[in-house]
Order: structure tokens, then sequence, then C-alpha cells
């Protein structure tokens, strides 16, 4: 009874405080507008340069889309009537689209093909409970690919040929020892391939010959496996191009020779991981590297280039990159990032040094009032330098303001600059967003990455806290209205917050998070168990670690757990099971808590369909606003 009188209380305060901080707030963007499909996106131009695919809604749902450059014939090529099609790309023949498929979201990827003049679409991979990666694929192959298929052992990903035309497998090379990351050679055939070790290392094994055994090339011990592998073998096919931090912090571009060992490094910077290569379709050299500490810095390595990347890095504001381009390299596809508007698409043509607009990903945002982002840093309790991004409600005086810290997944990822619809939804709603690079995100070195070994629901707990208190200390937020907010890793990172810092977040919104880190290494998906070695390096070992991984998991401290929780989950979700969810929710009921659990049938790790998206995030949007005192949409 207390607990009902004081909401009743506290609710009509919210509400004033909210009318008063959102007063000068731009009007509400419609979440159909931010999370609805999106007008056209992620276009790609055919190897012979004469067509351009893109995604698209057809009959509400997104599908591939293809047109002749330079003319108005657009039609949808595919069909797909459930979740929709995501990925994409030209078979280097010019004439098939491929793609991949799973079904409501089991990760168990097929593989078809649609031949654009037949209008036909081909299963190339029709195998029931089995997984499909994208390999290799080179232009001067035009009807074959290499994929992954795990039909054999559903932890080991053999490597075939595929006949993009004809639809025939034939086995390139049998996975018999663990091996993840296949690599093959400019003649397409598989010779290097990663293979993990014991102590959460990785030896990178090649072959002179296609037909030849593997040796061993080099080992990267544990503290360099997140920021090493290869790239891609050089155009003479005798050495490799390699991403590597062995000896450094940060990671750099390496050219090492096969049969010297002799290496190279082509491409560094001590305040930043390497985050991008541009290689050349035909000759396969390497012309360019982009580094991400704030925002992408490119350096051409090929002098043919540098003009061009002068000229697209000033098309208008934001950052650039280059999709992909014909085979003769005349036309690229370029798209232009920026946190205040939606994606731009370009056809940049080399000869004219001219770049033509496309279009935009989601037109309806074009002269909408969206939000900045702004990196910024601060040293965590331990000295750590965190940094991340900071959007603000546009409009409105900047002082304790409700804030949501929107975690990011993996951990072994990062936020970046550029538009994010999760952030603008909050941003417009009248909250401030703390994107925090938390340690063991990506792109400031290993030494980050290995600083968050063990320290789930630890010190990355201690990071996220330490940003609020940055927010607090500026003045930015107000210490009583902060919410937490994630998906997959971001999700366990809510339920960490809420329970082991109870007294710093409001309320809490998970998407997909782990409750309990000993059932997560029980249920993990057989095909990532060839890298057990490596989380358990990073996370704890669920026996000789069961201690540790127990006392990290919210699961068991329910009772520590004030604020309200929403929860949301996809109940085909393969990295984290339903289950997850689903006894953590029991366990806070019984335990009278405060929780609202949504479970989307036709969902996997994320939310695919458009009508799932709108869903969660009414809920999601009404949740903060009752907790937080924000804007919603009703």
């Amino acid at each position: 009874m207390r607990r009902r009188y004081l909401i009743c209380i506290l609710l009509p305060i919210l509400a004033m405080r909210a009318a008063a901080a959102t007063a000068g707030l731009p009007p509400l963007i419609p979440r159909t507008l931010l999370f609805g499909n999106p007008d056209k996106t992620g276009p790609r131009i055919s190897p012979d340069g004469r067509r351009l695919a893109y995604l698209a809604p057809h009959d509400g749902v997104l599908n591939v889309w293809v047109r002749t450059i330079g003319a108005s014939d657009d039609r949808a090529v595919t069909g797909d009537r459930n979740r929709g099609i995501t990925a994409f790309f030209w078979a280097s023949n010019s004439e098939q689209i491929l793609y991949i498929q799973d079904k409501n979201g089991d990760e168990n990827w097929h593989l078809y093909a649609v031949t654009l003049g037949a209008n036909e679409v081909r299963d190339l991979t029709p195998f029931a409970g089995v997984q499909t990666r994208i390999v290799a694929v080179d232009s001067a192959f035009p009807d074959e690919i290499l994929v992954g298929i795990n039909r054999r052992d559903p932890s080991l990903h053999d490597v075939y040929r595929v006949n993009v035309r004809t639809g025939e497998l034939t086995l390139e090379a049998q996975n018999d020892g663990g091996m993840v990351g296949w690599t093959a050679d400019h003649d397409l055939r598989v010779r290097a391939v990663l293979k993990p070790t014991p102590d959460g290392g990785l030896d990178l094994l090649v072959r002179d010959k296609p037909d030849a055994g593997w040796r061993t090339f080099t080992k990267w011990g544990p503290q360099d496996a997140i920021h090493t592998g290869p790239i891609a073998f050089t155009p003479d096919g005798r050495g490799l191009y390699l991403l590597d931090s062995s000896g450094t912090n940060t990671s750099g571009l390496r050219e090492r020779d096969l049969a010297t060992g002799k290496e190279k490094t082509l491409a560094c910077d001590h305040s930043a991981d390497l985050a991008g290569v541009f290689i050349h379709p035909t000759s396969h050299e390497v012309q360019a590297v982009s580094f991400n500490r704030e925002r992408i810095r490119w350096k051409a390595l090929d002098k043919s280039i540098k003009e061009d990347f002068h000229i697209l890095k000033r098309i208008r504001r934001g950052d650039f990159r280059v999709i992909n381009r014909d085979r003769e390299d005349r036309k690229w596809l370029v798209a232009v990032d920026a946190d205040d508007s939606p994606v731009s698409y370009y056809i940049y043509n080399r000869a004219s040094k001219k770049a033509e607009l496309l279009f935009t990903d989601r037109k309806s945002l074009e002269g909408v009032k969206l939000a900045r982002m702004e990196p910024f840093g601060f040293r965590a309790r331990d000295t750590l330098l965190v940094r991340g991004y900071l959007t603000m409600p546009p409009g409105v005086r900047g002082k304790r303001l409700p804030t949501v810290v929107l975690v990011h997944g993996g951990p072994w990822g990062r936020d970046t600059w550029g538009y994010n619809g999760t952030a603008q939804w909050l941003a417009n709603r009248g909250y401030a967003v703390l994107q925090i690079n938390y340690r063991g995100s990506t792109g400031y070195g290993k030494d980050f990455v290995n600083a968050a070994n063990r320290e789930w629901g630890g010190k990355i707990n201690d990071d996220l806290v330490d940003g609020v208190a940055w927010a607090v200390k500026m003045g930015i937020t107000d210490p009583k209205r902060v919410a937490i907010f994630g998906a997959s890793f971001g999700g366990y990172a809510t339920l960490a917050g809420l329970t082991f810092t109870p007294d710093v977040f409001c309320c809490g919104v998970d998407i997909c998070g782990w409750s309990n880190l000993l059932s997560f290494f029980e249920t993990i998906p057989p095909y990532y168990k060839p890298i057990g070695p490596l989380i358990w390096d990073r996370i704890g070992h669920p026996e000789k670690d069961a201690e540790l991984l127990r006392s990290r998991s919210p699961l068991f401290h329910v009772d520590q757990i004030r604020a309200p929780l929403l929860i949301a989950q996809g109940a085909n979700d393969p990295m984290v099971k339903a289950s997850e969810s689903r006894q953590i929710v029991e366990a806070l009921r019984k335990a009278g808590k405060i929780v609202v659990y949504v479970e989307y049938a036709d969902e996997g790790h994320g939310f695919a369909r458009p009508e799932n998206r709108l869903d969660f995030y009414a809920k999601a949007e009404k949740f903060l606003a009752e907790h937080l005192g924000g804007r919603f949409e009703e």
C-alpha cells in the first residue's frame, strides 16, 4: 500500500519535470520513421557496372530490387514474405543476386541465388538445421564462390565450392581440427586458416598448394587473439596481409612473406586499431586503410586514389565509406554517415570526379530536427581512459536531464559516430544518451580490450557507472533519473547494472541478455565451441571459475534488484536462449519485483520484423516515460 501511495505522489512530480525539460523539444518523431523498414538501403553496384541492387519494402517486407543505372526500371527480384532480406551481394557474373536467409532468427543461414533473366530463385544449401557462411568471392570466378557449411558436424564448418548457376557443391577443405576463419587465395583456393589454441590464443596455418599439408605460419597469444588474423593474400599469392597487434598495443596492417616470414608494416596508428582495408577488386592491392578513435580517418596508400578520397571527404558532412565498385574501377558506390541525418548513398564517377546522390535510406527523416552526437572521454576509477558518445535532446537546456545509458553488445565491439536510430529516438523523447565504449570495446588497442578479461559485471560495470558519474558532474544528468538499456551483452550489462549497483539506475531495459553465465556456456550454439578457449580466457572457465561466474550472474542475486525492468526476448535466439530471460523473469516475479516481459515467437537474437520492432519500442517508450518522465507517442 505504501509503495502504491509513493508512486501516486511521484508520477505527477515526474510529469511536471518532464513538461519543463521537454518544452523546447521538436515535435515527436513517429516510431514508424525510426524503426519501420527503410525506404531504400544497402545498395550495391554490379561488377559490370550496369546495374544497381538495393533493399526496399515489397508488400511491406524488405526484398532485393534491381534497376539499370541511368534508367527508372526498378523491380523487385525477390519475394520474401516473412522476415525480409537483410544481406545480399552480386555474383561475379553480374547476372545473379546472392543472399542469405534463416528461419525466424535461428541463424541456420541458407544461401540463395536469384537469376535475374529467368526470375528464378534457388536454395543453394537446402539442408535442414545447417548453417552456411560465406568464405570467399573472387571476380575471376564468375560462377563460383566458397562457403562454409556445418552439415557434417554442427560444431565445424567444412569449405565447399558452390556453382551458383547449377547449385553443384564440391568439398574444398574438410575441417578436421577445430579450425575457424578460412582464407582463400586469388585462385579461389583455401590456403590459410586459424586454429584456436587451448590457452585462448590462435595459430595461423597455411599451405603452399591446395593439396599440400597445413603448416604453422605464426602464433598469437591470448592477448592478441581479438586483434589479429589474415585479411587477404597478396596479389602474387606469396604473402599475406595481416591484421596484427603483436609487439604493439594497437593493431596495424602488415605484409608477411609465406616462404621467408619476412614482414613489413604497411600502416599503423598508435592511438587506434586498424578499422578498415580498401582492396582493389581485380589487382588485389591494398589501396587505403582506415582508423577510428572518435571518427573514421582514411589513409590512402595508393597515390592513384588520393584525389578521389579527398573529393569523397567533401561530398557532405559526415564520414564516407566505399561500399563496392565495378570491375573496371570506374564507378564507386559510396555511403556517407552523419550523426544528424539518415545515411546518404552516392554513385561516384572516377573519370568526371563527380558524385551523384542516389537516395537516403529514410527519406522521411530529411529535414527533421535530429540530435548531434559528440565524442567524450573520462577517467575510470582505476584511471583507465574510457571514451564514448553523448547525444543530447535538441532544443532543450542540457542540465540535469533524465539520461539513458545505451550499452552496445559484444562486448568485443564498439559504438561509433553516426546516425543511430535508438539514440535519436531517446533524444527526441527528451533523454540525454550516453554510449560508453567500456573496457573490452574494440578500436582502442589490445590493452583496453584485455582490461575487461574476467570483468563481466565487475570493472565493465564500473566503467558504465563512472560514465554516469561524469555526466552528473558535468551537470548533464539528473542522478535520480538514469536508465540502462542494451541488447545481447548490453542486455547482460543492464541486468548486472541493476543487480550490482542498484542505487545508480532507476529502471532498465534488457533485450536478449544473459542472466546466468554458467548456463550461457551450457547453451552456446555448437558452432561457437571451437572458440571456447578464447571465450573462457576472457570471461572465466565454466568449471574452474564457476564461483566467479556465479557471483557475476544476476540470476543468483535478484534480491539486490530494486528498479523496474522491461525484458524482451526472441523465442528462437540461438545465442542467448529464451531460457536466459525466462528464468530471471520467474525469479523476479517470485521475489515480488517489478518486471515486464515480452517474447516474440518469430524472432531470434534481435528483432528483424518491423511489426515486432515497433511493438517493442512502443512498450519501451512508455516504460521509460513512466520511470524517467520523458515523452512518448501513444
